[in-house]
């Protein structure tokens, strides 16, 4: 999330805390095995992580280190704040290091049954009461928050508002005034845009669900520059997804535009097609087809790639796009053009 800020009043009493147990490793972190606990690898095991997903495709990792049976679809409880919680499973596998460096933290308890599935139907219909008794205490204290959404921990523990905001808010108070009602642990918890429109859901301009509420594990870098490679028109309209910045969809193929950009002539540099030499007008990074002038002026032709030659080495006047600037084929600096002016030259 993009900004967190907690604050939350004491456990209820009455009620006992689950026993976790404790992470395994070769290096020895975490102590010895609970005794109700099975046989327990020195290794994180090939297929040990378990992705999880919860309300508002909200997702984390988690350690199967009970070797509890599971498959994709099924839902179970797993370690939570100061309890337990309820998730679908989406992922099993040996996942990624960086995956496994919050799964060591929490684990998988068991496989959910009936109950379990009940009191997560009740939970999901308590908690737009939840949101309107949230939203009420916001207008009556004047706080300038945008209310998102609310989750309730499946052993109704601990609630969490989500919230959009211009800056940071003190909703210290706030948090007191909703302890008070709900008897429970209470976080708010401030998010990005971009987090809003995961956990809100919806569908994108291409007909498919967000990539962010459907498959994205975190959001990565997407710049105006991957737009400009892509040789996309430059609107903001049609490069913005819901969330108001750039698609997340820019940066899946960007490497591959990349590469097809240096496959193909510049615009402007001068090719040898099988009529004669001439000069590139247009290229494109789909086809790798390149239309050169013909000889009748107003008359283009278009070429494949494959047909033409040309010499590496840009036209006068015309530079190497700034995405090549640093990646010489030999391994050096510069674009590997050894006439390039934007790069002084760079050639091994």
């Amino acid at each position: 999330m993009a900004d967190t800020n907690r604050q939350t009043d004491p456990t209820p009493p009455g009620r006992d805390e689950p026993r976790f147990l404790p992470p395994d490793g070769p290096d020895g972190a975490g102590g010895p095995a609970c005794a109700d606990s099975r046989a327990q690898p020195s290794s994180p095991a090939v297929e040990n992580l378990v992705l999880l997903q919860f309300k508002g495709r909200r997702k984390s990792y988690y350690h199967n280190r009970r070797g509890v049976p599971l498959n994709t679809g099924d839902h179970c409880l797993v370690e939570a704040d100061r309890g337990r919680d309820l998730g679908r499973v989406t992922y099993i596998g040996p996942g990624r290091p960086e995956w496994w460096a919050v799964a060591e933290r929490q684990g998988v308890l068991q496989l959910a049954d009936e109950e379990d599935l009940d009191r997560q139907r009740i939970n999901r219909a308590e908690e737009a009461g939840f949101w309107d008794v949230c939203a009420e205490r916001i207008r009556r204290r004047g706080l300038d928050m945008n209310l998102v959404t609310v989750e309730r921990q499946h052993d109704g523990r601990k609630i969490t508002f989500y919230f959009t905001a211009e800056g940071r808010v003190d909703f210290r108070d706030l948090v007191r005034d909703l302890a008070a009602v709900f008897r429970a642990r209470i976080e708010l918890r401030q998010i990005g845009v971009r987090d809003e429109t995961r956990l809100q859901g919806g569908l994108a301009m291409c007909g498919r669900e967000y990539c962010c509420a459907g498959f994205l594990q975190e959001f990565v870098p997407v710049t105006l520059k991957m737009a400009k490679t892509q040789q996309l028109p430059l609107n903001p309209a049609k490069l913005s997804g819901p969330c108001g910045r750039l698609r997340c969809c820019l940066a899946f193929e960007d490497d591959h535009y990349r590469e097809a950009r240096r496959r193909l002539p510049r615009v402007g540099a001068t090719v040898v097609t099988p009529d004669g030499p001439s000069v590139v007008r247009q290229t494109d990074l789909l086809r790798e087809t390149v239309t050169v002038d013909g000889h009748e002026p107003g008359r283009p032709v278009q070429w494949p790639v494959d047909r033409l030659s040309w010499d590496d080495a840009p036209a006068d006047g015309q530079q190497c796009l700034p995405a090549d600037h640093g990646r010489g084929e030999n391994g050096g600096g510069g674009c590997g053009h050894g006439g390039c002016p934007g790069c002084g030259g760079g050639a091994a």
